[in-house]
């Protein structure tokens, strides 16, 4: 006895379309995706390909599922990118994004043009900015990373490379910043480099052209054009923990603020920036929503995680009083710090929720967006238009994003007077 198959009507209309399917009896796609989220151009769906999510876009030239299975959910994904195999969840991918198979790619990721990553890849929560390379098997959620200046000069993460983004006392509030937005848009900063069978320990800052040598932990924000060669830590020692406790709170406070005034700095740029090169193409308002979305979504993680670090303040006040724990001679700034944290996080919450409102800097703003229509007007693609700025647009486009950064994080600190942080001007710094 024959059996006879019957294609799905949505396989059937994709192919019609154009949409190539190699094998479509292997082929899922569930009954909300739109069929007008598929370009007709240059899309290939390979056997094991499985497409759910009413706001799933697929550009021109992607191709899914050449190394193994893919399952996508709820994905922008932009043109000629192509997913090898693996798990993709409510996540934006910009044109020429390749990741190789076994990736788990799940929810807050944005991965801007021609990001590349290896087999075994980890992400959430994650930024990635044009040409940074990750290696194979590689667990680096809760990130923002820039640098580089194109495919042969980029930013590197090395295989079997870990953020480690969770502590003892089970608090997230780790994102690490390498690099920044206000630089790292321009896509002319040094490359930075993170060594193979190694990690960092968020929240960290880690500057432009920075190298960690392959194997080691860093521990410690690290200055630009660093060269990390050992673990960031001191050999041999041992304290005893105390669930509950926080020592000094200073810079992982301060870093979660640099990490979100960063962020909406980003969000800035797509907004009067990225808009009108994504809106260009036949899904390209699909794919700036999406941008904007994962914007949203990782704005909301990191103040909502800061704030349950803030909660967490009175129990590590109890336990230093109680244990005798906390800083010696500086015990009571150490204690004013986590008072102050704990009792304004409903005043710094707001500063962080209602930052870039009114875009913040509207003349630094449009001195740069000015120059930056007029050498773009015959620039196609947004890489080319970024590289068509002169010095002098360079700068004042990052003097826009670096102030507003600046205003950002000195309206949060203002309410912790005991952190003492300089944010003067566009050099957002501590003292």
């Amino acid at each position: 006895m024959t059996e006879t198959w019957t294609l799905p009507d949505k396989i059937r209309e994709l192919v019609k379309r154009g949409v190539s399917i190699p094998n479509p009896l292997w082929v899922d796609i569930g009954d909300e995706v739109p069929l007008e989220g598929f370009s007709p151009r240059g899309v290939v769906l390979y056997g094991g390909t499985k497409i759910y999510g009413s706001r799933t876009v697929v550009a021109e030239g992607a191709r899914l599922g050449y190394e193994g299975p893919v399952t996508v959910e709820n994905c922008q994904i932009g043109p000629s990118v192509e997913l090898r195999g693996g798990f993709f969840r409510e996540s934006v991918f910009l044109r020429g994004v390749v990741l190789g198979s076994g990736a788990q790619v799940r929810e807050g990721c944005l991965l801007e043009e021609e990001v590349r990553g290896g087999h075994g890849v980890g992400l959430k929560q994650t930024i990635l900015f044009p040409y940074v390379t990750l290696g194979s098997l590689v667990n680096f959620c809760d990130c923002l990373m820039a640098g580089g200046t194109g495919r042969k000069n980029h930013s590197e993460v090395g295989s079997s490379y870990i953020h480690f983004n969770f502590t003892p006392n089970e608090d997230k509030a780790t994102p690490s910043l390498i690099g920044d937005v206000p630089r790292g848009v321009m896509v002319n900063q040094p490359p930075i480099f993170l060594g193979g069978q190694g990690g960092i320990v968020g929240p960290l800052r880690i500057g432009f052209g920075t190298v960690v040598a392959a194997g080691v932990v860093c521990r410690t924000d690290c200055p630009e054009g660093g060269v990390i060669l050992r673990d960031t830590r001191t050999a041999g020692k041992s304290v005893t923990f105390h669930p509950g406790f926080y020592g000094d709170i200073r810079r992982r406070v301060l870093n979660n603020l640099f990490f979100v005034a960063n962020l909406i700095a980003l969000r800035e740029w797509y907004r009067h920036i990225r808009k009108p090169f994504l809106d260009k193409g036949p899904l390209g308002e699909a794919l700036y929503a999406g941008a904007l979305e994962k914007l949203g979504t990782a704005l909301a993680e990191r103040i909502g995680r800061l704030g349950e670090l803030s909660g967490k303040m009175e129990r590590s006040i109890t336990v230093a009083r109680t244990v005798g724990r906390g800083g010696g001679k500086n015990r009571a700034l150490l204690l004013r710090q986590k008072s102050e944290f704990q009792r304004f996080w409903p005043e710094i919450r707001q500063v962080l929720e209602q930052a870039g409102a009114d875009g913040g800097h509207v003349r630094e703003r449009e001195l740069f967006l000015e120059k930056f229509r007029k050498a773009c007007r015959d620039s196609g693609e947004y890489l080319d238009g970024v590289r068509s700025l002169d010095g002098e647009s360079l700068r004042l486009g990052t003097l826009w994003l670096q102030n507003v950064v600046a205003r950002i994080v000195r309206d949060a600190v203002s309410w912790m007077p005991s952190f003492k942080v300089e944010t003067g001007g566009a050099a957002a710094r501590e003292t």
